[in-house]
């Protein structure tokens, strides 16, 4: 399916999308093409049967950030700050937002290169994979800009605010072992077992009850924000919704009987 031609969207019979970002000559910045096809797809996905949702780039990049070809447009045009600011909230902030909130989990896929905004897609997701050879970077610096995209908010939460300043104040590019050991991304895989290695993760997450794991995702990304007993109540009244399917009976029912379960997402 596509969302125009700057995003590609597939929804498998086994509930993984796969949102594709589809503008490799332009290593696939965060053009507004590449941000109202997202945020499309994510509308499209939700009201599926979608368990999963990848997000992947295409030719080599995940996504090199910020659209300098916009960019040098509004500087040639002299369009005003408050314009600029406007397109800003209306497409990249609209769209992270959304992505951290998304009810389904979501995995990016990071083959290449995820810098500026578009490490901060990589990370607004809830798992981030990636092959030996991608490169990270906070680098809004090396054009003459502040943070944006939710990098004070998700950076910090990651790293801690000591490393995350050092990230955007050097603007450095690192590699994905580096990224590793920051806890920016769960698992390193070589170039050539990369799609291999990506495809069996999601398929672990795709056999798991689907509503249970809806909740438990949503309960651990707002953890941070909680009290323990906030989190306990939250915790109570989840279960309460999930005793209730059909799955966690199969779940019972099939490590009584020493078997696979088969999550219906029921």
């Amino acid at each position: 399916m596509a969302l125009g031609d700057a995003v590609l969207l597939e929804i498998e019979d086994d509930g993984t999308a796969t949102i594709t970002l589809n503008q490799p000559d332009r290593r696939n910045a965060l053009s507004e093409e590449i941000s109202t096809g997202i945020s499309e797809a994510l509308d499209e996905i939700e009201g599926s049967d979608a368990r999963v949702v990848v997000l992947q780039g295409s030719g080599g990049s995940f996504s090199a950030g910020g659209d300098i070809e916009r960019m040098t447009e509004a500087i040639e045009s002299d369009v005003p700050a408050d314009d600029r600011v406007r397109r800003l909230e209306r497409s990249t902030n609209e769209l992270m937002t959304k992505l951290v909130d998304f009810p389904i989990p979501t995995i990016a896929a990071i083959d290449g290169a995820a810098v500026g905004a578009g490490a901060n897609l990589a990370i607004a997701c809830d798992i981030q994979l990636a092959s030996e050879s991608a490169a990270f970077g906070f680098v809004f610096r090396q054009v003459g800009l502040s943070v944006d995209a939710g990098t004070s908010y998700l950076l910090p939460r990651i790293v801690g605010e000591n490393v995350a300043k050092e990230l955007v104040l050097t603007g450095d590019i690192f590699g994905a072992d580096r990224a590793k050991k920051l806890g920016l991304v769960n698992h390193v895989y070589a170039d050539d077992e990369f799609d291999e290695e990506v495809d069996a993760f999601v398929e672990n997450v795709v056999s798991g009850p689907p509503i249970a794991l809806r909740h438990a995702n949503r309960l651990v990304g707002e953890g941070l924000e909680k009290s323990l007993e906030q989190a306990l109540t939250d915790e109570a009244v989840a279960q309460g919704i999930v005793f209730e399917t059909e799955d966690h009976a199969e779940g019972v029912e099939a490590f009584l009987e020493d078997r696979e379960p088969e999550f219906e997402g029921q």
